[in-house]
């Protein structure tokens, strides 16, 4: 029987679904409907001394037809009075006391740190998130990603957090560095008992074109604000990798932030090594009832898998994922159109010819609209299968027989790799590229 139910870092919650702290989790209403919906917890919008937020305040980046495919906030923590949101988590804690409330935290004294943990743990949270990441407003007040770019100062925090705290704390990372390992390591020497990564990333989504101000405008300017959305999905997943696979940071639980939309997302971040998920810009597109999906996704994914509790998946993608240097030379796929799906767009073609290696070929008979691979010249890149409109029309098939593996380390290591500018030993040293007057030749 499937169990959802997790245990994380001292945190009890029914499943893995939690919403990340954000306008989602503004009030005690919010948190209450999500509750109802099928959410396991929530982080509570950042409590801290109350802010004046601005008007507009959301900017989006488009892509065709899709919508908010990336998300820009520029609002900050929590505008309403501390005594208003303690009391409605004491409220929430009453109706769903098995549900995990995360108090999200960000003062700047000692002192204050101290008072607004003991405020938390009085109303009933289940645990403290510290909020090292938000890329605009507060930063600019040394808080949020100020400290989650300066290790030492991230470090010395958590461990007066830890001192104070009689509840699990976790550290929200910013992803606003070039090296997400160095505040993750700060974060276990403090002492956390947890990481969720990734906070929102610094960003201007786009200039209106008559008054010349980032979107969102404020008055005919604007400002950066954090990115998050469907787009950052693939940087949050790296940066989740990154510190599941570290042998000192992975002895803590990591909760995954970042682009989560469907049950896909949530198994993929599962599978790099979190173990619960926050979800913020997919509630504000479609709302709290998206869980559902989630939910039942997951369940499927797992019976066809035999898995009872996310904890046997957990980090099952790690192994396979390694440095470049480690990836078998000697694997060879090419690509096949299949004919019989095949709508005659071309656009195969136009994407090899001029964006890759000039493998497709159209027939000089103006008649037949399918291409055809020219397996001599296919290296193998995907790009096709990739750009093709139709599923499962183009697909890679291996040519190699699975015996022979080499590795460009291993090459190193044989002192076999190119050394100088027109080594003989290069990859593309012997491969086909038309003549540069080919290109002044009409092919269609």
């Amino acid at each position: 029987m499937i169990d959802l139910s997790i245990n994380f870092a001292g945190i009890k919650s029914p499943n893995p679904f939690w919403l990340a702290s954000a306008p989602p989790t503004n009030s005690g209403y919010q948190i209450m409907k999500a509750f109802e919906a099928g959410w396991g917890g929530a982080v509570w919008k950042t409590l801290g001394v109350p802010v004046v937020n601005v008007s507009s305040r959301y900017g989006s980046v488009n892509y065709r037809n899709t919508k908010m495919m990336g998300f820009n906030n520029i609002e900050l923590i929590t505008d309403r009075p501390l005594a208003d949101n303690l009391r409605e988590i004491e409220e929430v804690k009453k109706y769903f006391p098995d549900h995990a409330i995360i108090a999200s935290l960000m003062v700047e004294t000692r002192a204050e740190w101290i008072q607004i943990i003991k405020d938390v743990e009085n109303a009933g949270a289940d645990g403290i998130e510290l909020n090292f990441g938000c890329p605009h407003g507060m930063c600019e007040r040394g808080m949020g990603s100020a400290v989650g770019q300066e290790p030492e100062v991230l470090k010395t925090i958590v461990s007066w957090v830890k001192e104070a705290a009689n509840i699990p704390v976790i550290t929200k990372l910013t992803p606003n560095i070039s090296e997400i390992v160095y505040p993750g390591l700060a974060a276990v020497q403090g002492g956390t008992d947890a990481i969720s990564l990734i906070n929102t990333i610094k960003s201007i989504v786009g200039i209106d074109l008559d008054s010349y101000a980032p979107y969102p405008v404020v008055d005919g300017k604007g400002t950066n604000g954090g990115y998050c959305g469907p787009a950052v999905k693939p940087i949050a997943m790296n940066m989740l990798k990154d510190l599941a696979q570290h042998p000192e940071i992975n002895k803590v639980p990591l909760s995954g932030i970042g682009g989560i939309e469907t049950w896909r997302d949530v198994v993929e971040f599962i599978l790099l090594g979190a173990t619960s998920v926050q979800v913020c810009t997919a509630v504000m597109h479609y709302g709290f009832g998206i869980v559902r999906e989630m939910e039942a996704g997951l369940r499927q994914f797992m019976e066809e898998k035999n898995y009872t509790t996310i904890y046997d998946f957990a980090g099952k993608a790690l192994p396979n994922v390694t440095e470049w240097k480690h990836l078998n030379l000697k694997h060879k796929v090419v690509a096949e159109i299949n004919e019989a799906k095949c709508i005659g767009c071309e656009l195969c073609y136009i994407s090899c010819d001029d964006g890759a290696h000039q493998a497709i070929a159209l027939s000089d008979d103006l008649s037949i609209r399918i291409p055809s691979i020219i397996e001599a010249n296919c290296v193998g890149c995907n790009l096709c299968s990739l750009v093709c409109p139709v599923e499962d029309c183009i697909t890679m098939v291996q040519r190699d027989d699975g015996t022979e593996n080499l590795t460009w380390h291993e090459r190193t290591l044989n002192d076999d790799i190119p050394v100088t500018l027109d080594d003989d030993r290069a990859g593309g040293k012997h491969h086909f590229v038309p003549k540069p007057s080919d290109a002044l030749k009409n092919k269609r």
